[in-house]
C-alpha cells in the first residue's frame, strides 16, 4: 500500500485529531513527515499488567487507525519485559509484578481487542514484545543507556516528589522504568507514538535518548483523558470505572449510563465518531431532557463498537428494564419445584454457587432484590411462587422470571 501523503488528506486528518488530541510535540514535525511520502513506524506501547482495554486507551487506536489508512504502520508492542517492572505512573506505591504466564495471557487478550480497530496487514501492522532487544542487553549496555539521564531529571517527576513528599519509598527498578520506555522508541526508531497525557513524561525520555543517538526525535501526540464513568478519576480496571472493548453490548450500555450528566459532552466527542453538529444536537436536550442526551450518547459509542442493530436493541432494553421497570423479554425463565420459598435459597437457585451467603444478604440489604413488584428487605421473607411468571430482579440488571407448575 502507497502512502497517502498530499496536503488535503493531510489537513484532514490533523483537523479530526484535534477532537480527540491533547497536545502535540510536535506539530510542525508531524505534518512535515505526513508529508513526506514515507512510511511512518507509529509506537503503540501497551502495559501488559491487565488483559482489558477500555475504550479510553481505544481513544489512539482509532488515531492510529486513521494513519494506517493514509499508509504508516503500527508497532503494536507488547510491554513483556517493562510489565515486569511495573508502571510507576500515577501510582502511590510499588506495584505488583506478574508471573510470566499471567503477562502471556494479559498479551494474547491485548493484542486480540487491539486489533479489533487496527488493520492487520502486515505492511500496516506489526506485533513485536521489547523483552525482544530488552532482554538481550548486557549490563555494560544498560548502564550505558542509564547514564545519558541524570537522577535530577528523574526525579523532577510530580509523582515522584509527591511520593517522597509523603514519606512513600520508591524502588530503583521504578526510576528505570522511564528510561525503558524511551530506549524502545530507540530500538523501533518511531517516528509516532499517541499516548494519554499521563504517559509524556516516558515518551519524551524517548524523544531525548532518540536525539542523543543521532534519530530524529519522534512525535508525541497526547490525547484528552476524561474522568471514569463514576465521575472521579479516569478510566480504570482497579477502581471498576471503565467500559471495557470485550464488554457486551448491553455491558457497555449499562456503564455509559452511569456517567453523570456533566460529562456526556466529554464523552460524546472523545468516545463517538459523530459529527460535531450532531454532538451539538444531543446536548441541546440536557436542560429539558438529559436522560435522552445520556440514551444517545450510550448509543452513539456502543453502535461505534457493535453496529446500529444492537446499540438500538440495548436501548431499548434498558429503557424497558430501568424506565418503565419492566422485566426483559429475554429474562430467564426459571421454574421452582415448591409453591413457596426462602428468599436467600431463591437467591442461590437463580444465582448459582458463586454469590457468597454474606453477598445475597447484602444484596438484600441494600435494597437489590425485587420480586414482582415489592423490594424484599427481610432476609427471612418467604416467597409465594404461582403458576403465572413473576420477575425478580437481582442487583442492577440481573433479572429471572419464577414459576411454579400447575399439577
Amino acid at each position: 500500500m502507497s502512502v497517502i501523503n498530499d496536503r488535503a488528506h493531510v489537513d484532514r486528518l490533523l483537523s479530526e485529531f484535534a477532537r480527540t488530541t491533547d497536545e502535540i510535540l510536535t506539530l510542525e514535525e508531524l505534518r512535515t513527515r505526513l508529508l513526506s511520502g514515507r512510511q511512518l513506524i507509529m509506537k503503540y506501547g501497551v502495559d501488559l499488567t491487565a488483559p482489558h482495554l477500555h475504550i479510553g486507551h481505544a481513544v489512539n487506536l482509532w488515531m492510529y487507525r486513521a494513519l494506517q489508512d493514509l499508509g504508516h504502520r503500527v508497532v503494536l508492542l507488547l510491554g513483556d519485559f517493562t510489565t515486569q517492572i511495573g508502571d510507576p505512573t500515577g501510582k502511590s506505591r510499588t506495584r505488583p509484578v506478574l508471573s510470566p504466564e499471567e503477562i502471556a495471557a494479559n498479551a494474547k487478550q491485548i493484542q486480540e481487542q487491539a486489533t479489533q480497530v487496527l488493520r492487520t496487514d502486515p505492511e500496516l501492522l506489526e506485533v513485536r514484545p521489547n523483552s525482544e532487544w530488552l532482554n538481550a542487553m548486557s549490563p555494560s549496555e544498560l548502564l550505558s543507556v542509564m547514564s545519558r539521564v541524570t537522577v535530577d531529571r528523574l526525579l523532577s517527576r510530580d509523582m515522584f516528589r509527591k511520593r517522597m513528599s509523603e514519606g512513600q519509598s520508591i524502588a530503583a527498578h521504578e526510576l528505570v522504568y522511564p528510561i525503558i520506555q524511551g530506549w524502545d522508541s530507540v530500538c523501533l526508531r518511531a517516528d509516532l507514538t499517541i499516548i494519554g497525557s499521563d504517559q509524556l513524561f516516558n515518551e519524551m525520555m524517548g524523544r531525548s535518548l532518540q536525539e542523543k543517538e543521532g534519530q530524529a526525535p519522534q512525535v508525541v501526540i497526547t490525547t484528552k483523558i476524561t474522568p471514569g464513568i463514576d465521575g472521579g478519576e479516569k478510566q480504570s480496571k482497579s477502581l471498576g470505572n471503565y467500559v471495557a472493548i470485550s464488554h457486551s453490548p448491553r455491558e457497555k450500555f449499562g456503564r455509559l449510563m452511569r456517567v453523570p450528566d456533566q460529562y456526556v459532552g466529554q464523552y460524546l466527542s472523545v468516545y463517538t465518531d459523530l459529527p460535531a453538529e450532531r454532538i451539538q444536537q444531543v446536548l441541546s436536550k440536557q436542560e429539558s431532557a438529559p436522560i435522552e442526551a445520556k440514551y444517545d450518547m450510550a448509543t452513539a459509542v456502543v453502535t461505534r463498537w457493535d453496529g446500529e442493530a444492537a446499540a438500538a436493541a440495548e436501548r431499548e432494553w434498558f429503557i424497558t428494564t430501568f424506565s418503565r421497570r419492566q422485566a426483559p423479554a429475554d429474562a430467564e425463565h426459571v421454574v421452582i419445584d415448591t409453591a413457596s420459598v426462602r428468599i436467600l435459597d431463591l437467591m442461590r437457585t437463580l444465582l448459582g454457587a458463586g454469590p457468597s451467603k454474606g453477598d445475597l444478604r447484602r444484596l438484600i440489604e441494600q435494597g437489590g432484590v425485587t420480586v414482582g413488584d415489592d423490594r424484599i428487605d427481610d432476609i427471612e421473607a418467604v416467597i409465594t411462587v404461582s403458576a403465572e411468571p413473576t420477575p425478580v430482579k437481582l442487583g442492577k440488571r440481573r433479572w429471572f422470571q419464577i414459576s411454579h407448575p400447575v399439577d
